[in-house]
């Protein structure tokens, strides 16, 4: 005969209780307040970042680009308000007055902390004048950008290329900002005013937007986490009434189940058993006095028939322990599944249990009767669906833990597609699986098709408080 030890499960342990649907063989685990909550600042401070690095970028650029927009107005008010008045028809050809009396007005209202050189070129690329006198007189090509500007008068500003030969006496300042427009002088030669700021300005504006927007950004985000916490601890609160509500219906299925075993084990026990018990005897008498009357030949039908009816008060007694077993209430678990295995045991399967001495000590009344319904449901789940021919039932304690264990050489199935979607017939293992949970004990199985099946249930071996 095949022994469970012939049949190696290939499927690893899978709790049974609450499986969600979506993903099979997944427990639920019970709503934690403070596990919720810390979720939620952890998400929040992921966004905070999130918002503080994309924030910091955007207003970066923004602010870069509104530097540049400033330095173009503000060298357009100074090439409007004081260059232009200041510009001599002499100034092209260096005469020395013209060049005198634009120094004096860059020097006195153009040149700051903020502006560092002025140029000013003719249409030639020449540098007609500057605060640097090195420049003056050089002759430099101007960039496509530089001459479209005298063609079509316009204000630009970029970054300037410290790299370019005209900017060799602005290395060493740092990133600059050059800002070129076209100015005239009173006889109508146009010219090419330009100005060298420094890129602190842009980077001082820039940080300056970047906290005004990271403070907004910041207190919005928390304001908004402070306004959910009351939300999401209604529906926190909501959401465990709804377990403690599943746990009570859980718990009063099992009760009733318990109530109507009672009831019927009660009224087989008291009504049919009895009648037949008493119509055994009847039997049995009728067919000794046949035996001795003038009519033997009735004797044999009516002693079967005796046999029968007695036959019959046996399956019956077994039925009524299978149902509910007194034994259970009255002499302990270990009593309990040793009538369990005895009963199932008439029905041909060979079943052996293996049931430690100390096992059940100090277990607790409802422990017991987790123990035994799980027990009972496995066993009989392994007799009448997967056509087991040997089925092993352990009940050891490893250290404070009770674990009982049912093996089967089975047929098997699938776990994870059964317990997505049970068949008929299984759904006593769904609800025992989540009993469990409720009681804070495991139970898991194994199996495979062709395999097997092994259950284990592990639950608290102490008493309750």
């Amino acid at each position: 005969m095949r022994t469970t030890s012939d049949l190696p499960v290939e499927t690893g342990w899978v709790p049974v209780g609450r499986v969600d649907a979506g993903r099979a063989g997944a427990e639920e685990r019970p709503v934690r307040t403070w596990r919720v909550f810390g979720q939620l600042v952890g998400a929040a401070g992921v966004v905070l970042i999130l918002v503080a690095l994309l924030g910091l970028t955007a207003s970066r650029r923004i602010a870069e680009q509104e530097s540049v927009n400033d330095a173009a107005r503000r060298t357009d008010l100074i090439a409007d308000a004081v260059v232009q008045p200041a510009l001599l028809d002499g100034l092209p050809t260096g005469d020395p007055a013209a060049v005198a009396a634009l120094d004096a007005v860059v020097r006195g209202g153009v040149l700051s902390d903020g502006i560092i050189r002025v140029k000013v070129w003719d249409r030639a690329g020449r540098i007609v004048y500057s605060d640097d006198d090195r420049l003056v007189g050089r002759t430099f090509p101007l960039d496509d950008d530089e001459t479209a500007v005298l063609t079509a008068p316009a204000t630009e500003a970029e970054v300037s290329d410290l790299g370019k030969p005209e900017n060799v006496y602005e290395r060493g300042q740092g990133k600059l900002l050059e800002v070129y427009r076209p100015v005239w002088t009173p006889d109508g030669t146009p010219l090419l005013f330009e100005t060298y700021s420094r890129y602190d300005v842009v980077t001082e504006r820039s940080t300056a937007l970047w906290r005004g927007f990271a403070g907004i950004t910041v207190t919005s985000l928390l304001l908004l986490v402070v306004l959910m916490l009351p939300v999401l601890w209604t529906l926190l609160d909501r959401l465990r009434r709804g377990q403690r509500q599943r746990e009570v219906l859980l718990q009063h299925a099992v009760d009733a189940s318990d109530q109507e075993r009672r009831r019927i084990a009660a009224t087989l026990h008291d009504g049919v058993v009895q009648e037949l018990a008493a119509s055994s005897f009847v039997l049995a008498g009728v067919a000794e006095r046949a035996e001795r009357s003038t009519a033997p030949e009735l004797g044999e039908p009516l002693r079967e028939a005796s046999e029968t009816v007695r036959a019959s008060i046996k399956g019956l007694r077994s039925l009524l322990v299978d149902i509910y077993p007194p034994s259970l209430r009255t002499a302990g678990l270990g009593a309990a599944l040793t009538d369990l295995v005895g009963g199932l045991a008439a029905r041909g399967t060979v079943i052996r249990l293996d049931l430690d001495a100390d096992a059940a000590v100090g277990l607790a009344p409802e422990r017991e009767q987790l123990v035994y319904r799980v027990a009972h449901e496995t066993v009989r789940n392994a007799v009448d669906h997967a056509r087991a021919r040997a089925v092993v039932v352990r009940l050891t304690r490893d250290g404070g833990q009770v674990v009982l264990e049912v093996d089967d050489d089975g047929v098997g199935f699938d776990v994870l597609e059964v317990l997505a979607a049970p068949p008929e017939g299984h759904f006593g293992l769904r609800l025992l699986g989540d009993l469990a949970t409720s009681a804070g004990a495991e139970l898991a199985v194994r199996s495979a098709p062709g395999r097997g099946c092994r259950w284990r249930l592990t639950v608290d071996g102490g008493t309750d408080e």
